[in-house]
């Protein structure tokens, strides 16, 4: 038996978790005086690389997926959904079978990858809601390519985000919902009303909230205020500081509540390395700065996210006024509706496990990652 001694989040007393074959056993109050914070693993449903390894890159390779697995284990995250962008039908079933080649290779792989986000094609082909998805590979849904989808991957297609801009969108959504994929609204043009349409046939979520939509909105109504005052959609946010400012941040949480809020990173394949100017296949010339912005040389634009979830945690406390254990919450608990997995520390759950320091910068710094009750990491 293992066992993993952390101090809780809510009371603030140690505890001892004990780990029987990958799972939680017992949990009891620990007379020792644990020195760091203790939480189930982080759960981010939104990856698009990390430590300059690109799972969108046309030579991605099973090599590929295991080394942004590796790199994350190191950030606190035990459970991630590879995120495949807007793509040619071509390149998105080799990535999957790729993926799935991964899970079959990696034991890691295979316990922290339960799922793949499908971020796009079905999105809006308008400049602004696109964003950096490539135009011309944006197509209206086809039910057939999921299925080559779940064929390719083993049926590995757990999330797609989606734009609800047409009646066939709409309808999609009860498709997919029909074999058990959940539906995110996200890279949208759509209207308020279509937003409505999107909850009722079953979307249960909004991508990056306050991203991946148009610069200028009408005042009122508009799909901001629609999906913010819709209980049946749970947001996720980009908390890094630079794709939503703090009061946006502050607001958008406090319309979602904790229950209806999920912090994702968005990385792309720049995440994790050293500041510096890069070439990168979505923005070209990059340049990646200390504090995790990432923009396109020469420009205001955003090209893309660049810190890890960790980052995101620490900052909605800081900011956005949330409690150390609602923010770990949004990490944990509630992207696990969304990926087969518990994400808590509870008797029965997967013994995914972090121990974390926070400093008093107010960052979030990683002690160990435990991966089925197994040490994986260690920091030195």
């Amino acid at each position: 038996m293992t066992k993993v001694t952390g101090r809780d989040l809510r009371t603030g007393k140690s505890i001892e978790v004990a780990i029987e074959n990958g799972r939680i056993a017992k949990i009891q109050e620990s007379a020792d005086a644990a020195p760091l914070w203790i939480s189930a693993g982080f759960i981010d449903l939104q990856v698009n690389g990390y430590a300059g390894h690109d799972l969108n890159e046309e030579a991605i390779t099973p090599e590929t997926v295991f080394a942004v697995a590796e790199a994350l284990v190191s950030t606190g995250v035990t459970t991630f959904l590879p995120t495949l962008i807007t793509q040619s039908q071509q390149r998105l079933v080799h990535a999957l079978r790729m993926i799935k080649a991964a899970r079959e290779r990696y034991p890691l792989v295979a316990q922290m990858v339960p799922g793949v986000h499908m971020e796009g094609p079905y999105i809006s082909p308008e400049d602004g809601p696109r964003g950096a998805h490539p135009r011309e590979s944006v197509r209206m849904p086809d039910f057939e390519e999921v299925a080559e989808w779940q064929q390719a991957s083993g049926n590995l297609i757990t999330l797609v985000t989606l734009s609800p801009h047409t009646e066939d969108h709409i309808k999609f959504i009860g498709q997919l919902r029909s074999v058990g994929i959940h539906v995110a609204i996200g890279h949208t043009h759509c209207t308020p009303a279509q937003i409505q349409a999107a909850a009722e046939a079953g979307a249960e979520l909004s991508t990056h909230l306050g991203n991946g939509i148009a610069a200028t909105l009408p005042r009122h109504p508009n799909i901001l205020w629609e999906q913010l005052a819709e209980d049946r959609l749970t947001a996720t946010f980009i908390a890094d500081g630079h794709h939503l400012p703090p009061a946006t941040l502050r607001s958008m949480l406090r319309v979602k509540s904790v229950e209806r809020s999920v912090l994702i990173s968005d990385a792309v394949s720049l995440a994790g390395m050293p500041p510096g100017q890069y070439r990168a296949a979505v923005g070209g010339d990059v340049l990646l700065e200390k504090d995790g912005r990432l923009s396109i040389v020469g420009t205001p634009f955003l090209a893309g996210a660049a810190l890890p979830l960790r980052s995101g945690i620490s900052r909605a406390v800081r900011v956005a006024g949330i409690t150390w254990p609602d923010s770990i919450q949004m990490a944990t608990k509630n992207p696990a509706r969304y990926a087969d997995r518990r994400g808590e520390l509870v008797s029965g759950a997967e013994a995914d496990i972090v121990l974390f320091d926070i400093l008093d910068s107010g960052e979030l710094e990683i002690g160990s990652t435990w991966l089925r009750g197994s040490l994986q990491f260690e920091r030195t």
